[in-house]
């Protein structure tokens, strides 16, 4: 008597169409994607006689609003936490810029308390956006 092996059916998954299931994923999150700009407060720039345009790239912004309100990144913050958000933003990049957007009739006392923030947080590189006047 002789004994037949039964050959078992093969476990493997085919993965010849795994490169193009891939490919149209990656496309379809690529076109449905929407990239969220920050909006910032309305603000109204002081006009300066000279200025210094600075690249936009590396650059973190804090609006500073007529009424005292600052925001970061699009939330609204009060001023003690303004260093300790800027300090992380520069102990990622180092070469991170901090820009201050204050509208022109905002309270000089704010912007010294965050100035003061951010020097008490060993953020150093700080930029005052102001508009050129003609």
């Amino acid at each position: 008597m002789e004994i037949k092996r039964v050959e078992k059916a093969s476990l493997e998954i085919p993965t010849a169409s795994t490169g193009d299931i891939a490919f149209l994923l990656i496309v379809f999150f690529m076109v449905t994607t929407v990239f969220r700009t920050e909006t910032g407060l309305k603000i109204n720039l002081p006009s300066a006689e000279r200025s210094k345009k600075i690249p936009n790239k590396g650059i973190a912004h804090i609006w500073v609003g007529e009424d005292a309100v600052i925001s970061i990144d699009d939330n609204i913050i009060p001023v003690s936490y303004v260093g300790i958000l800027q300090s992380r933003k520069v102990f990622e990049n180092p070469a991170l810029i901090t820009s201050i957007q204050a509208d022109k009739n905002a309270n000089y006392g704010i912007i010294n308390d965050v100035f003061d923030n951010l020097a008490e947080n060993k953020v150093l590189r700080v930029s005052l956006a102001t508009l050129k006047s003609d």
